[in-house]
């Protein structure tokens, strides 16, 4: 029996009309006629957001199939390289907080081929501009797809999706199935990136319980939900702890690992730092385990009330970290969880 078609293969693009008054952004076709993300459509697909105005279901649907086809062709482990005299920014957590991804752009640059960036997983839920968030990162991806470089988080799965608010939000936006073609488009985002050999980039943190190697991450088959242990259960759900040892992870999902920890699993696979995110911090990053261990978390005031700053991080060529910090960018007057499942979007 071959295996069912999947939601995304089902799509028949060419069978969703966009109407003669539709006055958003549109896309433009190439010679073979198929369409295409250009800079200058993203541009005004992030002015049209600015706006609280979505693009059409078309070409939300052209990003997402496009992005997908491009996720699929990676590693689950991806190596990228920081040439001399260039850097990379690794920005952490955005959760729906699009006026704050506006505000990284504003102080860091869009991206683009000179200016390359990596987010680090838990792009949707909690915040109400999730769609538009993952859509803007899918985006450039396309356009870049080599300089626009997406980890999977923990809020990159169905069971987050339906409580905190992702699946509510596609649905009140877009469709039901828009949401199903997302789910499975998070599937083939890559567990973690390594940087210039030296540091590994991962949502919560390494496999240090199963002590999983790289080349063994490289290989993992990562397209399902994520399972309950092993690798890719603690890549998208370890936290790092202060005592040595590791301890069942308070989250009750994952383990929690001490500096010893760190050090010894970084050592043993040729690396010198993990960078991850994960958890809100104050200052919006918090280096840890002696320099082994550094969180990246970049939604200031985090659901509208922890008050928190943002932070994002630039690498050169050697992985010296720099560190910038920010506040949360003023946004229209739509609450966190808005479009969370029932009791969930009372708790905010």
């Amino acid at each position: 029996m071959p295996d069912e078609a999947t939601v995304s293969e089902q799509v028949v693009l060419e069978d969703i009309a966009v109407e003669d008054s539709y006055d958003g952004p549109r896309m433009e076709a190439d010679e073979s006629g198929k369409l295409r993300v250009t800079l200058e459509f993203v541009q005004a697909m992030l002015a049209a957001f600015k706006d609280e105005q979505l693009i059409h279901r078309r070409y939300a649907m052209e990003i997402i199939l496009q992005a997908q086809a491009i996720l699929k062709s990676l590693p689950s482990l991806v190596d990228v390289d920081i040439p001399q005299g260039t850097e990379l920014t690794v920005c952490g957590d955005t959760h729906g907080q699009f006026f704050d991804l506006l505000r990284i752009f504003d102080l860091n640059g869009l991206p683009s081929e000179t200016n390359p960036y990596l987010f680090n997983g838990d792009f949707v839920d909690r915040g109400s501009w999730s769609v538009e968030i993952i859509l803007t990162l899918l985006a450039f991806k396309c356009l870049y797809p080599n300089h626009m470089h997406l980890t999977r988080g923990n809020h990159e799965a169905k069971s987050m999706n339906t409580i905190y608010g992702f699946v509510g939000e596609v649905k009140a936006k877009y469709t039901a199935q828009m949401a199903e073609v997302f789910r499975e488009t998070f599937c083939w985002l890559p567990l973690g990136y390594v940087l210039a050999g030296k540091v590994l980039v991962t949502h919560g943190g390494p496999p240090v319980q199963c002590n999983a190697s790289l080349d063994q991450i490289r290989k993992y088959d990562r397209n399902r939900e994520p399972p309950e242990d092993g690798p890719m259960c603690e890549m998208l759900w370890n936290d790092p702890q202060d005592q040595p040892g590791m301890l069942p992870n308070k989250r009750g999902v994952g383990v929690a690992f001490g500096p010893d920890v760190s050090k010894q699993w970084l050592e043993s696979q040729g690396l010198q730092m993990v960078v991850r995110s994960h958890e809100v911090k104050e200052e919006g990053f918090e280096v840890a385990h002696g320099g082994y261990c550094v969180t990246i978390f970049s939604a200031p005031n985090y659901c509208d009330q922890m008050g928190n700053k943002g932070a994002f991080i630039r690498f050169d060529a050697d992985c010296t970290p720099s560190f910038t910090q920010f506040d949360a960018a003023p946004h229209p007057n739509k609450r966190p969880m808005a479009y969370a499942a029932g009791a969930w979007s009372s708790m905010l």
